[in-house]
């Protein structure tokens, strides 16, 4: 943990880049070590958000570390500027998930 899960309308040439610096990116708005951050993209996907424009639709989950205030722009930003998309076709949903529900290695957080 964190997770970021990213679905996007748009194709992505370089996708290994994209999650690479955005593993980085969530590591160091949270505060938490670029080893346990987990980042998923689906892109070229069906989507319609007001048009048939380009959108993005991110996921962010983590236990504790998350504050959607300071992190929406920065993100936000980010994935624009990579992807190319607007920052208004963006949509980021944040989720501060119990240590109990969460599970690595075989074990919960807590």
């Amino acid at each position: 943990m964190p997770f970021i899960n990213i679905s996007t309308s748009t194709l992505v040439e370089d996708k290994k880049k994209l999650l690479e610096e955005v593993t980085k990116f969530i590591a160091s708005l949270t505060g938490k070590s670029q080893r346990f951050v987990m980042a998923k993209i689906e892109d070229n996907c069906q989507m319609y958000f007001d048009d048939q424009s380009q959108s993005c639709y991110l996921e962010i989950k983590s236990i504790g570390s998350i504050n959607p205030s300071e992190m929406a722009k920065p993100i936000s930003k980010l994935i624009s500027e990579n992807i190319g998309i607007p920052i208004d076709k963006i949509y980021i949903y944040f989720e501060d998930v119990p240590p109990s529900r969460w599970v690595w290695n075989g074990k919960t957080f807590g």
